[in-house]
């Protein structure tokens, strides 16, 4: 199978929203790639009380400054496209109220005509945590309850649901998604692993090394046999970080940085590594949205060239 790429959409204060948005949109398309794809990040505290991602003194980027809400940006995507997948990158689920965002997810799928993939995690934040409302301490039984709450809303009526955050009675929630909506779950802590293989149609890493989703994949493996599925139902879908150079970047290097050779270098390593879909997200190192269309066509072209 041919490996499937993604396109980062431009969410950040560096774009303009009243139209690149579209415009990267529909290049993505025509550009022949099978997905875009958004993020989610909230603020950027000037005090944070946690290091960027977690590692330890890591400053929080400036882009975080400005963000644009990732189902505002998919729905203008969607808006101007007919065959592209539109994908989350993640959503911070915990971040929001179980049956509105499971509601929000069903009229975008049914809208777009049954493209949604919803890629669902629990964030490492704990000043967007408290800036919601949401209990950090209790992320992982919140994204258990709203995988729950989503698959209520998202099936047959009645729906009806008791949970710690939510409980409706018996009602009719429409609309329904077009079709079944894909989940992805990020995250790779043995935990995460087991809920992915409880709960998921899929994985979803972001930025690590091929030799890194290679353990982790044989890891989901041994959980999945574990719990009866066969692991060729879970999807590997990798979110990258692209930052396109002119010329090679010599000595150690991050995954996808580096000119065009290395970068089709990475991708056909992700391919050996077992990945079906890699997302290249190119808008926090490019300029502009016409710098990310180049980007994205000469990666594309790359890509076809080298039969992947």
């Amino acid at each position: 199978m041919a490996l499937r790429l993604g396109l980062g959409l431009p969410q950040t204060g560096t774009y303009d929203l009243t139209a690149d948005v579209t415009e990267v949109a529909r290049a993505a398309e025509e550009l022949g790639y099978d997905s875009v794809w958004v993020l989610e990040r909230l603020m950027r505290p000037e005090e944070p009380l946690d290091d960027m991602y977690l590692v330890p003194g890591m400053r929080w980027a400036d882009y975080f400054r400005s963000v644009a809400d990732p189902l505002v940006t998919l729905s203008l995507a969607a808006a101007v496209t007919e065959r592209v997948r539109l994908g989350t990158a993640v959503l911070v689920g915990p971040l929001h109220q179980p049956l509105l965002l499971a509601r929000a997810l069903a009229s975008l799928d049914a809208a777009g005509g049954g493209r949604l993939v919803a890629g669902l995690g629990t964030g490492w934040s704990r000043d967007e945590y408290a800036a919601a409302g949401a209990e950090h301490a209790a992320r992982g039984a919140a994204l258990d309850e709203l995988l729950d709450v989503c698959a209520a809303v998202w099936g047959p009526d009645p729906a009806a649901y008791e949970g710690r955050r939510t409980r409706f009675s018996p009602s009719a929630i429409g609309p329904k998604p077009a079709r079944p909506i894909p989940v992805l779950l990020a995250g790779g802590t043995d935990k995460a692993l087991r809920r992915l293989v409880r709960r998921a149609d899929g994985w979803l890493p972001s930025m690590l090394s091929n030799e890194q989703i290679a353990t982790t994949r044989s890891r989901i493996a041994e959980l999945a046999g574990e719990a009866g599925r066969d692991p060729a139902e879970l999807s590997t879908t990798v979110r990258a970080a692209v930052q396109l150079t002119d010329r090679p970047v010599e000595g150690r290097r991050r995954p996808h940085h580096g000119n065009v050779e290395q970068i089709v270098s990475d991708l056909t390593g992700a391919v050996r590594a077992g990945v079906q879909e890699v997302l290249l997200d190119a808008q926090l190192t490019c300029r502009d949205a016409q710098e990310l269309i180049g980007t994205a066509k000469v990666l594309r072209e790359a890509v076809t060239e080298a039969g992947l």
